[in-house]
């Protein structure tokens, strides 16, 4: 939805100049408004709007009557039930983001377990209170660094003054700062398991009826817009599924969902994509990339997507141009993302963790905001466009970790068993029971990259490089990260995947 960045100096104002800065790096997460706010003597809020609800009305800064201001860079899906519990009153727009400055004025900061959406926000009151927090899985992105007794936040690496740079660190999840309190966690990536239902001794049908349902909820609230939300289609099982269940709901709207897809000519996920599509009636839009589109985009993928990590670099390159693609027809799409993670859709969860899988589902989980949500967001803000996720809404999560590990195990060798059957009817059986592919191998983007950076750094240059690295293609990607992040210590930033 945007970029955002905030200063809090404990004795005096922040520099705005050091603020205008900052906004200005981030233009590209909000190519519709910029606007910035000093509140009181301690802090300075700025904002980069991409207008996606409440289009008149929805600017940031928001204010309220007694002075405190907020920017949130995401979508709060459950701003109408907010609205009528902490009263209409309370509200000067129709913005969903305004939920979170209200209930933040009412009841503080720990209420911020309520919001049910994907948020990273910052808010100020004139005599000095101060907040930052960011959505319990960390969907959005947020960073921050104290240099000089200056707190800095902002979206995205790239903002910070090089002098910060050395100091910056990720916002952690899940957690919000203010000058009394420090740092507290409010919310966990997982939810209680005491507080989860038990599904013993129902029938499977029972179990499916209740996996649908809940994602079909899901998918509703996430095409919430004033714009019209698209979705991205790999032709797999879990894009496959979010455009399905988006099309009934344009359908029932009289209008026609747009579904975009990428790959190399004739990759398995542009068939298989054009088949879901076809079966599903979409307006459908292809990005077809070769060797030399990719190669000469990698500078400002690594750039945009602001790691060296080789699979995510990797698996960004597709991205970038699905991104571009679907930003000339969309300004939100809707995507796949975590449902792996939710219903181990990756071989290794049961070649290695057979045992103790939910344990491993878990942790995967809560890694995601440096891996595939970073990728995700970053390379579609790079093109002005807003992604959302509806496998990782609140209750989608909750209800899919309470399932017994037996229902996510394979079955006759085929993983996602469960979430396939409880779509039976949606999709062709072709395409539900598809078999995964990595994003970058099945849209091809494995094969074209890998041996060009193979070609250009030696092996005697990963052997003497110092770098926190472990293959010739990461140093490449290295040298681009640290000539467009040189300050920043990777170590304090970057969540990698476990081989390269």
């Amino acid at each position: 939805m945007c970029g955002i960045a905030a200063l809090h100096h404990p004795q005096t104002g922040p520099a705005a100049t050091t603020g205008e800065r900052m906004l200005a790096e981030l233009a590209h997460r909000g190519p519709d408004d910029r606007a910035q706010l000093p509140v009181g003597a301690h802090a300075w809020l700025g904002h980069t709007r991409l207008s996606l609800v409440d289009l008149d009305g929805g600017r940031q800064p928001l204010t309220s009557a007694d002075g405190w201001a907020l920017v949130c860079n995401g979508e709060i899906y459950d701003h109408a039930d907010l609205r009528a519990e902490l009263g209409e009153h309370e509200f000067r727009t129709s913005s969903d983001s305004e939920a979170a400055l209200v209930l933040l004025r009412r009841r503080g900061p720990a209420a911020l377990t309520r919001l049910r959406g994907m948020w990273a926000l910052c808010a100020a009151a004139p005599d000095g209170r101060f907040v930052a927090a960011r959505d319990r899985l960390g969907i959005k992105p947020l960073y921050w660094a104290e240099s000089g007794s200056v707190r800095y936040f902002a979206s995205e690496l790239r903002a910070f003054p090089a002098a910060v740079r050395p100091a910056v660190e990720t916002f952690p999840p899940g957690c919000w700062w203010t000058p009394e309190d420090g740092l507290v966690r409010f919310a966990d990536p997982m939810p209680d398991p005491a507080e989860l239902p038990s599904w013993e001794g129902l029938a499977p049908e029972v179990v499916e009826k209740a996996t649908r349902e809940v994602l079909v909820d899901s998918v509703r609230r996430h095409l919430m817009a004033d714009v019209e939300v698209g979705v991205f289609l790999s032709g797999g099982l879990d894009s496959s599924v979010v455009a399905a269940i988006a099309a009934a709901e344009c359908a029932e709207a009289g209008t026609r969902l747009k579904t975009f897809a990428v790959g190399t000519a004739d990759s398995p996920d542009l068939l298989a994509a054009r088949a879901a599509a076809e079966h599903l009636g979409t307006e459908h839009h292809e990005a077809i990339f070769d060797a030399r589109r990719a190669v000469a985009a990698l500078d400002d993928v690594v750039a945009s997507v602001e790691s060296f990590d080789a699979s995510l670099v990797r698996s960004a390159v597709p991205n970038w141009f699905l991104a571009e693609l679907a930003a000339q027809h969309v300004k939100a799409v809707l995507t796949g993302e975590g449902a792996d993670e939710l219903f181990a859709g990756y071989g290794y969860y049961h070649r290695a963790h057979a045992e103790g899988l939910q344990d491993e589902l878990a942790r995967t989980l809560g890694a995601l905001h440096g891996l595939n949500l970073q990728r995700c967001d970053r390379i579609t803000m790079a093109h002005g466009l807003e992604a959302r996720v509806p496998f990782l809404d609140t209750e989608v999560v909750a209800h899919a970790m309470s399932l017994p590990e037996e229902l996510k195990a394979l079955q006759d060798g085929v993983e996602k068993a469960h979430l396939r059957r409880a779509f039976t009817g949606l999709l062709p059986e072709e395409l539900l029971w598809r078999r995964k592919a990595q994003f970058g191998t099945g849209s091809g983007a494995q094969d074209l990259l890998t041996p060009y950076w193979e070609q250009r750094v030696t092996p005697s240059e990963l052997a003497a490089t110092d770098a926190p690295v472990r293959t010739r293609e990461e140093l490449a990607y290295h040298r681009t990260f640290r000539s467009h992040l040189d300050g920043i210590r990777p170590e304090a930033v970057l969540t990698r995947f476990a081989t390269a």
